[in-house]
C-alpha cells in the first residue's frame, strides 16, 4: 500500500473489510439456504439453482448502469460492450457450475474447492508454458491440494449430508473445478480487453459482462429449458424464496462496490487478503450458524488450505516489498 496509514486511510480500509465480509458472508448464508432449505408448507426445495446466476447478472447489470450514470465520469476509449461477449460465456457457465455443485456437496466443501484456484494455474503454467516456480510456491500448492483432498476424503456428518439435495462428491467437486478453469479463461480475456483499452473502468467491465451474461442465461433459462419459468412460478408461490434470491443478488452487487473501492485505494493484493479471510469466516459461519458440523479431519483440511493461501499472500507481500526497495535503491543510485 502506498501513502502510509493515516487515520482516514485506516478508516476506509476498515469500511472495505466490513463491507466485503458482511456482503459475501451473508450472500454465502443465503446461497446455502437456497440450496438446502425446504420452503413452504409443501416442503419443496428450490431446484433451479442456475436461476441465481441469471438473477445475479440482471441485478448487477442494473446496478452497474446506475453507478455509471450517477458516479462515474464519461471516459473516452472505453472498451465496446460487444468485446465482452466471449468472456461472458465462461463467466456465465463457470459460476453456474459452482452454484449447481451445492446440489451435490456441502457449502464448506464448495468454498474450499473454489479456494484452490492456484492448483490449475500452476499446473497449466508448469506443463503448458514451462513456468518455473519456487519451492515455497510449490509448498503453498501442496498445502491447498492436501487440504482439499483431506476434507473430501473424510465423510461429512449425517446432519450435513441430509441437507444436500443429491449427495455426489465426485460430481460436486468436478463442477467446482470446471468453475475454476472457466474463471481462468474469463480473467485472461478480461485482462486482454483492459490491456487494449486501459481507460476502461471497473463499472464498465461489470456492465458489459453482466449485459451479455443476462442475455446468455435468459436464453438458457427461458428458451432452451423451462427452468426460468419454473423458478419464477416457485418464487410466486414461495415469497420467502424470492426474498432470499433478491437479497443474494443485492449482496453480490454491494460486495462488488467494496471490492472496486479496495482495489482502487489499496491494490489487488490487499483485496486478495480480505477475500481469502472472508472465505474462512464463511466456513465458520456455515459450521456454527447453519449447523454443518465438521469432523476433526475436515477441520484439519480447512486449516491446511488456509495456511497455504496465507503463505501465498505472505510471499506476494514479500515480493512487493522487495520490488519497492529495489526501486528506491535504483533511484538513490541515480541521484548519487
Amino acid at each position: 500500500m502506498e501513502g502510509g496509514f493515516g487515520a482516514g486511510r485506516v478508516l476506509v480500509l476498515g469500511v472495505c473489510v466490513a463491507g466485503i465480509w458482511s456482503a459475501y458472508v451473508y450472500q454465502g448464508v443465503l446461497q446455502e439456504t437456497l440450496s438446502t432449505k425446504k420452503f413452504g408448507p409443501d416442503g419443496l426445495r428450490f431446484e433451479h439453482l442456475t436461476f441465481l446466476g441469471f438473477a445475479q447478472n440482471v441485478v448487477c447489470f442494473a446496478w452497474s448502469f446506475l453507478m455509471l450514470s450517477l458516479w462515474s465520469p464519461k471516459r473516452q476509449s472505453q472498451a465496446p460492450l460487444w468485446k465482452f461477449w466471449s468472456a461472458s460465456i465462461s463467466n456465465s457457465i463457470g459460476p453456474a457450475c459452482g452454484i449447481l455443485a451445492l446440489k451435490y456437496i456441502s457449502y464448506p466443501a464448495q468454498v474450499l474447492a473454489k479456494s484452490s484456484k492456484m492448483i490449475p494455474v500452476m499446473l497449466m503454467g508448469a506443463i503448458v508454458y514451462g513456468v518455473r516456480y519456487t519451492i515455497p510456491e510449490y509448498l503453498c500448492t501442496l498445502l491447498v491440494a492436501g487440504g482439499v483432498a483431506t476434507f473430501a476424503l473424510f465423510k461429512s456428518s449425517r446432519k450435513s449430508i441430509s441437507k444436500i439435495a443429491s449427495p455426489n462428491a465426485p460430481l460436486g467437486y468436478t463442477l467446482c473445478f470446471i468453475n475454476l478453469g472457466l474463471d481462468g479463461f474469463t480473467n485472461a480475456t478480461q485482462d486482454s480487453i483492459t490491456s487494449k483499452y486501459p481507460k476502461t473502468s471497473a463499472w464498465h467491465i461489470m456492465l458489459g459482462m453482466n449485459l451479455w451474461g443476462s442475455v446468455y442465461m435468459a436464453i438458457y433459462m427461458f428458451v432452451i429449458t423451462n427452468g426460468g419459468f419454473e423458478a419464477v412460478e416457485f418464487c410466486r408461490s414461495h415469497p420467502e424464496a424470492f426474498r432470499d434470491i433478491l437479497l443474494f443478488c443485492l449482496c453480490g452487487a454491494v460486495g462488488q462496490n467494496f471490492i472496486f473501492l479496495t482495489i482502487s485505494r489499496f491494490g489487488a493484493l490487499t483485496n486478495t487478503t480480505i477475500t481469502t479471510t472472508r472465505k474462512f469466516v464463511s466456513i465458520l459461519v456455515s459450521a456454527l450458524w447453519n449447523g454443518n458440523p465438521l469432523s476433526f479431519e475436515q477441520w484439519t483440511g480447512v486449516v491446511m488450505v488456509f495456511l497455504g493461501l496465507t503463505y501465498q499472500i505472505v510471499l506476494k507481500w514479500q515480493k512487493r516489498k522487495s520490488k519497492g526497495s529495489s526501486k528506491l535503491d535504483a533511484a538513490a543510485s541515480k541521484k548519487a
